[in-house]
């Protein structure tokens, strides 16, 4: 069979890889897209959509034991497991199959099928009905990454569960120990916290959520405790003894080793791009710490071979993986395109409470050799916070003192996760506390706050 050709190939249809193919064929490019599996990839069918689907269950099941304080009557109020999950899992059928009609649109040909790169410009393709030979002048990895597995904390989907197993539970964990406090970990322990597991958190570093600013993660970690659960930081799961209906966790900490049973662990423990199997080593492409290494503009040095998302690296986020495939089909098809700017990508955490955050925190900010303007304000001081049964909260700026510069905003609190962009509009922008300042924000929102927090950093907070 003959090859058939196009002018851009992407391997992976995840939201890097379907967005690179749609920017590519709005661009007039003959694109074909290759998926193994599910068309969204692990964010809409494992991971993003699923999770906040979860979390909005047992946000609701939250609200309604609180009802009492908003004047309502709820009685005789529980969940269905099943029908919980079940519900995840149409959220992100629907939104895959939209993904689909999106493609169909936009006339980018899918291929269901295993990809490798024979050689350069190559793409074999094995699907069900044999192999399938394309060709392109580029050629688009956005494979993703998967689970990171650790010796002896590997998952089995019975006792030890990855976030796969979490997100289609066999049963509701009694007694639950989830190893990382990273964003996936953080998230299943909030989830199935809320809907009554006994759950322990355990992080090898100092503190939980290590990659935000150290005051949102004691803020954070206050709140987690304050919901029964147990956080156990600078710890290290040294060994899982599994046993019929039970594991033996032995943890390790500065004092020791103490063993404790659990009915179920999640291992959060990282992810590892997903590099194998594509025969990227013989074109030549360079790969550090299963992923491919990749300049500003995410080529790999091997002439039309592009890495997006998750397997170039940090920060591992849909968002980011989306805004690199517009840029590279952009450069693909011939444009100015504009490198992706890590900094001023935002994280979000969507556990209770939420936490985002974008820029430097204080702490790197003066590492850099930034000197300093913080501001903070709580949520207690803002009246849509507290109309809506939300005081507990805090958003955090950090301004070079010297420039202006908005180097960092960092937020725990009811619907931060919404609230970020506009800090992250703000650094695009390049603007300074100068043009914040001057910015009139909503009232009653929680918005305000964000105002707040950018006063306070040069003494001008007129609420707290």
């Amino acid at each position: 069979m003959a090859a058939k050709s196009f002018d851009m190939i992407v391997i992976g249809a995840g939201p890097g890889g379907y967005v690179a193919a749609i920017r590519g064929a709005q661009l007039g490019l003959n694109v074909a897209v290759v998926e193994r599996e599910n068309l969204g990839g692990i964010c809409l069918n494992w991971g993003c959509i699923p999770t906040k689907a979860l979390l909005r269950s047992a946000e609701v099941f939250h609200l309604m034991h609180r009802a009492k304080e908003f004047g309502l009557k709820a009685g005789d109020i529980g969940y269905d497991l099943d029908a919980v999950v079940a519900r995840s899992r149409a959220v992100s059928k629907q939104l895959a199959g939209g993904v689909g009609h999106l493609l169909k649109k936009n006339k980018v040909t899918v291929v269901m099928g295993e990809a490798t790169l024979p050689k350069k410009g190559v793409v074999s393709v094995k699907t069900d009905k044999g192999t399938e030979e394309l060709t392109a002048k580029a050629i688009v990895l956005a494979t993703g990454a998967r689970a990171r597995s650790l010796p002896g904390l590997e998952a089995d989907g019975d006792l030890v569960w990855s976030y796969r197993h979490a997100l289609l539970p066999k049963r509701m964990p009694k007694k639950l120990l989830v190893i990382g406090s990273g964003a996936i970990g953080i998230e299943f322990a909030s989830f199935f916290n809320t809907l009554g597991a006994d759950t322990t958190v355990v992080e090898v570093m100092d503190r939980v959520l290590p990659v935000e600013d150290a005051e949102i993660s004691a803020f954070a970690k206050k709140a987690f405790e304050k919901q029964g659960m147990k956080i156990r930081e600078k710890t290290t799961v040294k060994k899982l003894d599994r046993a019929p209906g039970k594991v033996t966790a032995h943890l390790e900490d500065a004092k020791g080793t103490v063993t404790e049973e659990f009915d179920t662990v999640i291992s959060a423990v990282g992810i590892v791009g997903n590099v194998e199997g594509l025969g990227l080593e013989g074109l030549g492409v360079k790969i550090d710490r299963t992923h491919v290494v990749v300049d500003e503009f995410c080529r790999t040095g091997v002439e039309g071979l592009y890495a997006i998302g998750d397997i170039a690296g940090a920060p591992w986020l849909a968002h980011k993986a989306s805004h690199e495939g517009v840029m590279v089909a952009e450069l693909i098809a011939g444009k100015h395109a504009h490198p992706v700017k890590p900094g001023s990508i935002a994280g979000c955490t969507y556990c209770h409470p939420q936490v985002a955050s974008v820029g430097l925190t204080e702490e790197k900010a003066k590492a850099a050799g930034h000197e300093v303007r913080v501001g903070r304000f709580p949520f207690i001081g803002n009246g849509k916070a507290i109309a809506l049964g939300e005081p507990e909260g805090l958003i955090k700026t950090v301004f070079d003192a010297k420039t202006g510069e908005l180097l960092g905003a960092h937020m725990i609190g009811a619907e931060v996760t919404e609230l970020i962009q506009g800090y992250v509009i703000g650094r695009t922008l390049e603007t300074t506390e100068a043009e914040l300042i001057e910015t009139v924000f909503p009232h009653p929102t929680l918005s305000e706050m964000m105002h707040e927090a950018v006063l306070s950093a040069y003494g001008r907070a007129i609420h707290f």
